[in-house]
């Protein structure tokens, strides 16, 4: 007696789970090729921030969200990228190039500083990406010959063939397909064998290892791969504000991107772009309250830092999934709706036993 199972192997491969995915993505993509003719210029130029800080995110949330590895000092890739492409843009060299070899420079460095990922996690892993941070830090402002020093460097417009993208429209058209790039690639990197090796090291590296996941290899990997997509994002990051200078890239920088990943939603690709949202809306909200605080608080120094940390307390106390956690749960209360169970959105607690070995 023979058995025969069919099955439908182009549900394995669509990208939309339904057609309402289809849907509704395809009228954001249409929001966002119309953007720049139904919004000002300075709130296009706020979107491509989003656009690139976006980017970014998708990187460290393959690192952090995804393999469970954390990064006190990401701002030295955006450096690292940035900086690359504002020396061989200068040169002469043609954008694509240099945009290839800002992302293949970044994910080099990455690699180096995943080395120390095979040894510490945890707290000794933040450490010790803090401390390259403030080593390329350091570098940017002594190496004056290639990177200007504390006097800063500015950047040429991109350009591809004889065709350079000077005008702002041209440039968020830019940083729109590399996003839309990007984020295809993670999408497709963590349904594969290797994302899932990602997800495996997050939730338990001995049971990983006992998988026969190769904790160094894919360790090294996704410190290189999350390296790279902040190289691609620093060079955009460049151009767009066409200077740099090495405090651009400090710790500061760095706390501002994983507050992006954190408050975004660990674990999540639509976490990247909510804390991308997150993070250039958020200052302009601060910007706009100060005027109806008292001049002792609005006009006090650590307003933004103060603000965003306590942000950051209500999301880990409150909603420790972040903005797609909290949308998750808005979208299935009107699914639900009227049927829902009034404790149903309570924040349960699990405790695996592997934790203890990790």
């Amino acid at each position: 007696m023979r058995f025969i199972f069919k099955t439908d192997y182009n549900q394995d491969i669509k990208l939309a789970k339904h057609g309402g995915h289809v849907f509704w993505y395809s009228l954001l993509v249409l929001g966002l090729l119309i953007a720049p003719w139904t919004i000002d210029e300075y709130w296009l130029a706020q979107l491509t921030f989003v656009l690139i800080y976006a980017i970014v995110g998708l990187g460290l949330m393959l690192l952090a969200g995804f393999t469970g590895l954390f990064s006190l000092g990401h701002a030295a890739f955006l450096g690292v990228g940035a900086y690359t492409e504002a020396i061989m843009v200068n040169a002469g060299v043609p954008f694509p190039i240099s945009l290839a070899c800002a992302g293949l420079l970044a994910a080099a460095v990455g690699m180096v500083v995943g080395l120390p990922a095979l040894r510490v996690k945890g707290i000794y892993l933040g450490m010790a990406t803090l401390a390259f941070g403030f080593i390329v830090e350091e570098a940017m402002a002594r190496w004056e010959s290639m990177t200007g020093g504390n006097a800063g460097l500015s950047v040429n417009f991109p350009a591809i063939g004889d065709w350079q993208l000077d005008t702002t429209n041209e440039f968020y058209f830019l940083c729109l397909v590399v996003t839309i790039i990007a984020t295809l690639a993670i999408v497709n990197l963590m349904r594969s064998s290797t994302g899932r090796a990602f997800v495996a090291i997050r939730d338990s590296e001995i049971s990983a290892q006992s998988m026969g996941i190769h904790l160094a290899r894919y360790k090294t990997l996704s410190f290189a791969l999350s390296a790279a997509l902040a190289g691609v994002g620093g060079a955009l990051y460049a151009h767009k504000i066409m200077f740099l200078s090495p405090e651009q890239f400090s710790i500061i920088q760095s706390i501002d991107l994983l507050l992006l990943v954190v408050i975004g939603g660990l674990g999540s690709i639509h976490g990247a772009f909510l804390g991308a949202i997150f993070l250039i809306v958020m200052p302009q909200l601060i910007a706009l309250g100060k005027d109806l605080l008292p001049d002792a608080i609005g006009q006090a120094a650590g307003l933004q830092g103060t603000v965003y940390g306590l942000v950051l307390i209500a999301f880990v106390l409150f909603e420790p999934m972040g903005l797609y956690g909290r949308w998750l749960k808005i979208r299935t209360y009107f699914q639900l709706f009227p049927f829902y169970r009034k404790g149903m959105f309570k924040r349960q607690k699990a405790f695996q036993k592997s934790d203890r070995l990790k």
